[in-house]
């Protein structure tokens, strides 16, 4: 029922999330919608899950807006992600249509966990959503070659659900504090994954990837980019998810895992790029430090809609860039590391049947660092042990993904039960958290099982 890939263009719509404060005293009913007004609209198409529609159309919209989806976060509401995010402001300055849908379930959650909701014209609220920009393109001429989602916690998860099942319908996403498609998955009809939401599920990029195209398995066409973000200190949707997603994503537009580029926009962030170094890169993650789960914050929003590229941009400008081992600041050469650590590249080890990815992310006296095992050789590993040591002052707090031995110095992470295989090719994701005393560089070298890895 809702193919519009299959009659030329189709029916499902994306979302945006915040986590702002919530005003729903600012909701207007009455269709058509006004300019420069949140406006709700009743009788919008199918809609089995009774949501309910708002729409803000700027007096700067062209004849044929862009499309944004705002999919809010659980205890929220449409009318309350339009007051408590930047997203209305920057249609104003750029003329795209936001759409702001609200769940009326208890507690006002988004499903992203059902059977139906994870497949292509299952129903659902996907379904609803996307009856939202069907109208939208129908009744305020929006463009339906442009249209995208964005979405916090559990709308953030609601972005990656709706990339998945309507692929020919977006053009991009942008998720803040989400997990993986698939993950929040559940057969026993309950709305809540506690194993995912405590960053519990690691699996492949292939398998992640493989999750997302059984949404829609005829489907062959161009897929959706995909920006994340991710707070290193939040305790709702563990950061893990953060490693997960982007395992996912690039594996789902089929570029690498590991960053062509690392920059830091702001001082607190930490952002890589995938597949390329432009603006639109077709995977781009935002790391946040020491941020909990109270994404977006401002300035955000305008990061997505330059994503996006609704707002002309199209190059990277500012900020401290690694790419290929050399450091840039400004767009200037600053010169060239080898045999250590730049802006989170680590180079030399000798290779062996593993290799190792480490990304740090790091702030005034703490840091994140997120490893990718993978296992290069021909057989088998069951059971690993992988072994580092810690740069001088650097101490391990906590952890993820693996049991810890040792804070300091010497330190062994061993595998829980969930992730100890690895067949060849296959990878998993683990992480720490540390506090230090001015290093922030990475551990020289890593083993596994005693052997060398290969680090990148």
């Amino acid at each position: 029922m809702f193919d519009r890939r299959r009659k030329g263009r189709g029916l499902l719509a994306a979302l945006l999330a915040g986590t702002a404060s919530l005003l729903a005293s600012l909701v207007m009913a009455a269709p058509p919608a006004a300019a420069a007004s949140l406006t709700e609209v009743t009788n919008f198409g199918t809609n089995p899950t009774n949501l309910r529609m708002y729409v803000y159309v700027p007096t700067s919209a062209p004849a044929k807006p862009a499309i944004l989806v705002a999919a809010h976060q659980c205890t929220g509401s449409g009318p309350g992600f339009y007051s408590g995010t930047e997203f209305a402001s920057l249609a104003d300055r750029y003329g795209f249509i936001v759409v702001y849908p609200s769940a009326t379930r208890s507690g006002s959650c988004w499903d992203v966990s059902s059977p139906q909701a994870l497949k292509r014209g299952g129903g659902s609220d996907p379904v609803g959503i996307m009856s939202m920009v069907t109208y939208a393109e129908q009744h305020y001429g929006g463009d339906a070659s442009r249209v995208y989602v964005t979405g916090a916690s559990s709308g953030a998860m609601m972005t990656n659900v709706l990339l998945g099942d309507y692929p020919d319908v977006f053009k991009a996403g942008s998720a803040y504090m989400g997990v993986p498609f698939g993950c929040f998955a559940t057969t026993d009809g309950s709305s809540w994954n506690s194993a995912c939401a405590n960053g519990q599920i690691s699996k492949t990029g292939q398998q992640w990837g493989d999750l997302v195209r059984a949404a829609d398995p005829g489907y062959s066409g161009a897929r959706p980019r995909m920006q994340l973000w991710h707070g290193t200190a939040d305790t709702t949707l563990y950061y893990p998810n953060f490693g997960e997603e982007i395992k996912q994503w690039t594996n789902v537009l089929g570029v690498s895992e590991t960053p062509v580029l690392t920059d830091h926009p702001q001082s607190s962030w930490t952002r890589t790029r995938y597949g390329s170094t432009g603006t639109q890169a077709p995977v781009e993650g935002i790391s946040v430090q020491g941020v909990g789960h109270s994404l977006p914050m401002s300035g955000m929003a305008a990061q997505t809609i330059a994503f996006f590229g609704l707002d002309g941009s199209s190059s990277t400008t500012g900020g401290t860039t690694t790419t290929g081992g050399t450091t840039t600041t400004g767009g200037t050469t600053a010169g060239t590391t080898t045999g250590g650590t730049t802006a989170g590249t680590t180079t030399g080890g000798t290779s062996g049947s593993c290799a190792v990815s480490d990304t740090i992310s790091a702030w005034n006296n703490g840091l994140t660092s997120a490893i990718t095992i993978t296992n290069t050789g021909t057989g088998t590993v069951n059971g690993w042990t992988l072994a580092f040591t810690l740069p001088s002052g650097q101490t391990v707090t906590s952890g993820w993904n693996a049991t810890y031995t040792g804070t300091s110095g010497a330190v062994t992470a061993k595998n829980l039960s969930y992730n100890g295989t690895l067949a060849p090719g296959a990878s998993t994701s683990i992480g720490f958290q540390a506090t230090h005393t001015g290093n922030t560089a990475k551990p020289t070298s890593f083993t596994l099982n005693g052997a060398a890895c290969s680090v990148s």
